[in-house]
């Protein structure tokens, strides 16, 4: 029995409209008419768990996320094969590691299965969106998870959001033919012993933000980060 309802949106984007943004989707621009939704709180566990039409949040100045960066997210594809079926490539690994960073950043765990459950329903509501089967074209897939909470303290939040929204894309990287360019970072650090670096956090990638700018203005893609122990 499936645990995500779903409710189909009443104003989808028009055939014409998707098939414009498929020829060249770019990556994070467009977004799929609906996602998937769930809800923790520490009294009632996970609830409200539905596929609905995409909307955008409202939140309280104080919501937790945005003091204390309470967050985590993942990221995989589906992919349309030559026989016009679609397919995931092992979203129950980015399960797993959705579970471990959760684990990490004090949020709940939500089961393997509800993951799983989750992006497939949202796949099936828009398949029509999973671009046809040639070149590098695939629909990524964000699932996310957030302290939805307002209030002030450092504590783990007692309400958590958990989602999962979809976006045709093209390469990440505009081309890749030639492999990608490197910065060998000597002033930042991705990760320490200890630290959230084996966890998919957007602190993470925040954190980061400076030395990619320093990768770019030198011309390069991508930072190589080296090891903060200097025993390596």
């Amino acid at each position: 029995m499936n645990e995500f309802r779903v409710t189909r949106s009443a104003r989808p984007m028009s055939e014409q409209q998707r098939a414009e943004i498929l020829v060249d989707p770019g990556f994070g621009r467009f977004f799929t008419d609906h996602m998937a939704s769930a809800t923790w709180t520490a009294d009632a566990g996970w609830h409200e768990l539905e596929v609905k039409a995409l909307e955008p949040y409202s939140l309280h100045p104080a919501t937790a996320v945005l003091h204390y960066a309470q967050e985590i997210f993942e990221g995989l594809k589906a992919a349309r094969h030559a026989d016009g079926s679609i397919w995931l490539f092992r979203p129950e690994l980015n399960a797993r590691r959705f579970a471990n960073s959760a684990r990490r950043l004090a949020l709940p765990v939500l089961a393997e299965e509800l993951f799983v459950e989750s992006i497939v329903e949202l796949v099936r509501a828009d398949q029509d969106w999973v671009p046809p089967h040639d070149g590098e074209r695939t629909l990524y897939l964000r699932p996310y998870m957030f302290g939805s909470e307002a209030f002030l303290g450092v504590r783990a939040a007692a309400r958590v959001s958990y989602g999962v929204i979809a976006s045709p894309a093209g390469p990440y990287f505009s081309s890749t033919a030639g492999g990608v360019t490197l910065w060998v970072s000597e002033h930042f650090t991705r990760a320490a012993p200890g630290g959230t670096g084996a966890a998919k956090c957007g602190g993470n990638y925040a954190g980061g933000l400076a030395a990619q700018v320093e990768a770019q203005q030198h011309g390069c893609e991508q930072v190589l980060y080296l090891s903060p122990d200097e025993d390596h």
